[in-house]
């Protein structure tokens, strides 16, 4: 059957401005309205539904359709919530799905509820058309991603391990991008491992309280920015992994990397990318800190925490310890404070049938595209999956101009509209080629 793609695009446009009209950020989440409303549309084409409540206000929604059985199933996986917003630096509401000049706003546009249109359609379509499924095609959209997904995916497979017995995942973690090393690019990363978040520190110093008017020189306040200044301007080096050296060579390959063998030359173009840097050390960004209880009172204890994104393999006690060990004052305590809510990451093998689905899908649609297996430097649902040995990948089917990928809780969030619709054909072609 063919498909009218302007049709098509327009439906999926519309949907999305609808979409992220509802405010589902996190906390406090209240992400049943958008479970229902993607449930709403699933059950208009007659499609199977179930709501699963994880919480008050917050539910699972699981749509499916059936397959003969001769393949296990393919999960489209999505997050319904978003991060909050604040307002005073957007240019526009936030919740208001605004379309301009090509582009639609709000909060949630690239993470992740414009994905979670692209699978949509894809899935309708393939009910439309009545294709002949292999493998039954799950639609889960999920909440509590954004804080943990203690309330989301971690509850779904703790207590509907049936809903997640699939034989492959799609979710975030990865995308295509338009610039890479500052040059023209069509870049595709699909995500197969993430860095471990389970590193965030608190750092606290102890000094002795006294009155604001005279000198002092036991300060908490000073002891601790001393620390965090260490920390900031600290030089780890570089460390590669398994995934970042097969990730470099295929770069290399088609010459968007100098070669390994030419190690400073790659090095130099690491550092000279926050966002590829990050898949190469273990980040520690200081974001926020606590002193003082009145103006004229030197304060006895100062307060710190940092965000920390470990590298695959690393332990985070070890890596608290390395952090104190590096600050080498013994009047700063350090401690780990984030415990996510599964162990380790996992990596997803990348030498599969879906992984090479999608590097034909694009390579067909774009000859000259770079399709490479990446780790996300961020956390994501995938973790969860790729722990129980299912190959989860993070896929999303458009090139993110850097513009766009700032809008990863950033202000100002959108997702153009071109690559909505290049996403949709995307995803639709290569869930129709795994599953019919």
């Amino acid at each position: 059957m063919m498909i009218d793609w302007p049709s098509v695009h327009r439906e999926a446009l519309d949907i999305f401005v609808r979409y992220l009209q509802i405010d589902t950020s996190n906390p406090p989440g209240n992400e049943k309205p958008a479970a229902r409303f993607l449930g709403a549309l699933c059950e208009a084409e007659g499609i199977e539904t179930e709501y699963i409540e994880t919480a008050p206000n917050r539910e699972v929604l699981v749509a499916r359709l059936r397959g003969d059985g001769s393949k296990r199933p393919l999960m489209l996986c999505n997050h319904t919530d978003v991060v909050p917003v604040e307002a005073q630096y957007w240019d526009m509401p936030a919740f208001e799905g605004i379309v301009k000049d090509g582009r639609v706003y709000g909060r949630g546009a690239v993470d992740m509820k414009g994905c979670g249109v692209m699978q949509l359609i894809a899935f309708l379509l393939l009910k439309r058309q009545g294709a002949a499924l292999k493998r039954d095609i799950v639609f889960c959209a999920v909440p509590d991603e954004e804080a943990g997904s203690g309330m989301g995916m971690a509850w779904l497979c703790e207590h509907r391990p049936d809903v997640v017995d699939v034989e492959f995942e799609l979710s975030e973690g990865g995308s295509g991008v338009s610039r890479f090393a500052g040059k023209p690019a069509r870049m595709f990363n699909i995500a197969t491992n993430e860095k471990f978040g389970a590193g965030g520190l608190k750092l606290t110093s102890v000094g002795t309280p006294g009155h604001g008017s005279r000198p002092h020189a036991d300060n908490s306040a000073i002891h601790l920015m001393r620390a965090l200044v260490k920390l900031h301007d600290w030089d780890r080096g570089i460390t590669y992994t398994p995934d970042t050296i097969a990730y470099l060579e295929r770069l290399a390959g088609a010459g968007l990397m100098p070669p390994l063998s030419d190690r400073a030359a790659v090095e130099e173009q690491i550092r000279r990318s926050p966002a590829l840097y990050a898949a190469f050390v273990n980040t520690l960004n200081v974001t926020i800190v606590k002193s003082g209880i009145k103006v004229n009172v030197i304060p006895a204890k100062s307060e710190a925490f940092c965000d920390c994104r470990l590298l695959p393999g690393q332990d985070p006690e070890a890596w608290r310890a390395e952090v104190e060990a590096y600050i080498d004052d013994p009047r700063v305590k350090v401690e780990l404070t984030r415990i996510v809510a599964s162990g380790a990451p996992e990596p997803a093998n990348w030498d599969t049938e879906l992984f090479w689905t999608i590097n034909n899908v694009i390579k067909e649609a774009m000859e000259d595209a770079v399709v490479v297996p990446s780790m996300t430097v961020g956390a994501t649902d995938n973790r969860f999956l790729r722990a129980r040995g299912i190959p989860a990948y993070g896929f999303i089917p458009c090139l993110l101009s850097p513009e766009e990928s700032a809008g990863f809780h950033g202000n100002n969030e959108f997702l153009t509209i071109d690559n909505l619709n290049m996403g949709c054909e995307l995803m639709y072609e290569v869930v129709r080629r795994m599953c019919s």
